[in-house]
């Protein structure tokens, strides 16, 4: 009945002009289970859905899977086979596994709150928190917070950040099946100051971005085979013209981007053209495969 009933709000949705359309970050945050058809990430990592999710276990022998209210442990198997593998490699450098945050919903797709990615299954937040233990009953997993890596004025990082969320962060650019990982741009640089002349190919792979003191962000690469799922770009190695990233344009993150050079005396610079957000896209922003993991068992 609910899969008849979610068909019929599709076909009533596409009947109507775009503008009346209900958002489809509703219907994929109404889903609570996943579809029941073969695993495959479709779209764009910030634009798609995804088939056949599994749901990380709420806790295991390295990792427990934080706020579980949201209902954002689902993955796909890459994603699980991942988070399972670098949560034990995690115990190699004192930690005893990693908590992890939002994968994604049920069926991937928009978010009602929160990020503009994490659609396809294929993104998954780690927190910079060192678990000190692995078994948070369900109400300490909502109330707990990660910890924040950065200084206060956004240059530098700070005491918590220590070599194991260095050699953590390396093992995770290591695994072949990273296309990147989202850094607060501090954590970048001094990765960069860290890092052997001869062991630096890994950090083309960590990207600084705005936010992301408290957790990193790991973003898998399609699944080989699965034609439906968009590389992003451009590549990491596009973006650091085939080096390691740690140039000027890394500076800029401290620098230019928290105090912007002053514009010339009457001249407003131009305006920005407004972007929809994830939250805005109806059905018919998606690739036509996400109605069907909708509808599907």
């Amino acid at each position: 009945m609910a899969r008849i009933l979610i068909g019929l709000i599709l076909g009533l949705a596409l009947a109507v002009p775009a503008a009346a359309q209900p958002p489809a970050s509703a219907l994929f945050g109404a889903q609570k289970t996943a579809s029941n058809q073969p695993p495959a990430a479709i779209g764009t990592y910030a634009k798609g859905c995804a088939a056949g999710l599994v749901q990380l276990p709420e806790s295991g022998p390295t990792w427990q899977a934080m706020r579980l209210s949201r209902n954002r442990n689902w993955g796909h198997p890459e994603t699980i086979a991942f988070i399972r593998r670098l949560s034990a490699e995690a115990t190699r450098f004192g930690w005893r596994g990693l908590y992890v945050g939002d994968i994604s919903q049920p069926r991937g797709g928009p978010m009602t709150s929160g990020h503009a990615s994490h659609q396809i299954g294929l993104d998954v937040d780690i927190w910079m928190l060192p678990p000190a233990r692995l078994n948070l009953s369900r109400a300490e997993r909502e109330s707990i917070s990660s910890i924040s890596v950065r200084s206060e004025d956004q240059r530098r990082v700070n005491g918590n950040f220590t070599r194991s969320h260095a050699a953590i962060l390396r093992a995770a650019a290591m695994d072949r099946s990273v296309d990147r990982i989202f850094v607060t741009p501090p954590v970048k640089i001094e990765m960069c100051r860290q890092a052997t002349r001869a062991d630096r190919a890994w950090l083309q792979k960590i990207r600084p971005l705005y936010g992301h003191n408290t957790h990193f962000h790991v973003r898998l690469k399609c699944p080989p085979g699965e034609r439906s799922c968009e590389t992003q770009r451009p590549t990491v190695a596009d973006l650091s013209g085939g080096g390691d990233g740690c140039d000027e344009t890394l500076t800029w993150w401290v620098t230019d981007y928290l105090d912007p050079p002053k514009t010339r005396p009457g001249k407003k610079p131009d305006p920005a053209p407004k972007k929809s957000h994830p939250r805005d896209y109806t059905m018919a922003d998606l690739p036509a495969q996400c109605r069907n993991v909708l509808a599907a068992n």
